[in-house]
């Protein structure tokens, strides 16, 4: 453990939380003024049929599973059709770890042309930006290099959680043993691959799966680490697992408010301005005035249609409800793009994504920078 590790360690777990929260709220003042952003999209899971198996996970299925889906072309586009008729820029795309590992599902894909399920989801994010001008945000679990290039044209943004860097949780009667998926290299690495593509990228880190605070530290000092070498990272989610009926096994490891804002802190003092900490309203909606103080700067996605499938016990608030808190708090509620501002240069965003990055820019009213900045 090396002394900048011990050195966040100590500052997250010693040092008084309203001394915490205030140098965090003085350092996100510092670097974000008075303003809290959220993207206004729907959320698509593409298919919830996933190879691998999270203790604490209630969305994947295997084929033959009540509920196993994968939702067909037209209905992708029915949704979308309505999601731009409320407004909303952010299409969230997101399906289950290596789903075409099985063979239904590859014959499902192969019926319709398509060879595997990232084939089928560039030809889906393809169609959003080209017919639509909508924005994708493609969150499709561990990709290769070649995968990532191939859904950088349709994606101005893409994401994915690194979750933690603890390797003991994969191991025997942990909550990642049976998901090979969630081995901390092959996430770093992928994170890794986007920012050498120059993808705009949101990761982050998931509390109360049974990580110690020095496993915590860890992932977000990895997190900072990999955006020093590639600044490509332009938010980090700060986001606490709710354990489901059925899930008694992980009641303990539940994590609560003074974790959450202790966090939330921390990553604004360790980041200093260099990504956005994001938190879920619908997951913290009883202390969100106190997640402001804590120096957060972005709500997320927020959607007026449509679920959060991986938490549907858990709905939004309503957006005029988290302009009210905010307002309260002397903060200003500012609808985002699902690539911020940062990154509006067509060497972060290639074409077609550029020109529909374009088109609704100026609706957010954010400051545009010139290409040579």
């Amino acid at each position: 453990m090396n002394q900048t590790h011990s050195y966040w360690l100590h500052k997250a777990t010693q040092t008084p939380l309203p001394k915490l929260m205030s140098e965090a709220f003085e350092t996100k003042k510092q670097y974000f003024a008075s303003t809290i952003t959220y993207s206004k999209n729907i959320f698509i899971p593409l298919t919830n049929i996933c190879k691998d198996r999270c203790s604490y996970c209630t969305f994947q299925r295997r084929p033959g599973d009540e509920g196993a889906e994968i939702i067909p072309e037209e209905e992708v586009m029915k949704q979308v059709y309505e999601a731009k008729r409320a407004g909303c820029t952010e299409i969230l795309i997101t399906m289950g770890d290596k789903s075409d590992y099985f063979p239904e599902v590859r014959a499902w894909l192969n019926e319709r042309g398509f060879r595997n399920i990232i084939e089928y989801t560039i030809h889906i994010c393809k169609r959003i930006v080209t017919e639509t001008g909508l924005l994708p945000h493609t969150n499709a679990g561990v990709l290769t290099n070649h995968q990532l290039k191939n859904l950088k044209p349709y994606n101005p943004s893409m994401g994915m959680m690194l979750e933690t860097t603890s390797e003991r949780l994969m191991m025997p009667g942990e909550v990642h043993e049976h998901a090979p998926d969630k081995w901390p290299h092959r996430r770093i690495r992928m994170i890794e691959e986007a920012g050498k593509l120059k993808i705009p990228f949101t990761t982050g880190l998931l509390v109360g799966i049974g990580e110690t605070w020095a496993e915590r530290v860890d992932t977000l000092l990895e997190i900072k680490r990999i955006n020093d070498q590639y600044g490509h990272i332009q938010e980090v989610i700060i986001q606490n697992f709710q354990p489901k009926d059925g899930m008694d096994h992980l009641i303990d490891n539940k994590v609560g408010e003074d974790t959450m804002l202790r966090l939330c802190a921390l990553a604004n003092l360790m980041y200093q301005g260099e990504m956005h900490i994001q938190v879920p309203p619908n997951l913290n909606r009883d202390y969100l005035r106190k997640l402001i103080d804590a120096g957060i700067t972005d709500f997320g996605g927020v959607s007026p249609l449509t679920l959060d499938y991986i938490n549907p016990e858990a709905p939004w608030p309503a957006i005029d409800r988290l302009r009210e808190i905010t307002a309260e708090k002397g903060q200003t509620l500012q609808e985002r793009l699902p690539v911020y501002n940062k990154y509006f240069r067509p060497e972060w965003i290639s074409e077609p994504a550029w020109s529909a990055v374009q088109n609704l820019k100026g609706r957010e009213q954010l400051e545009t920078i010139a290409p040579n900045a």
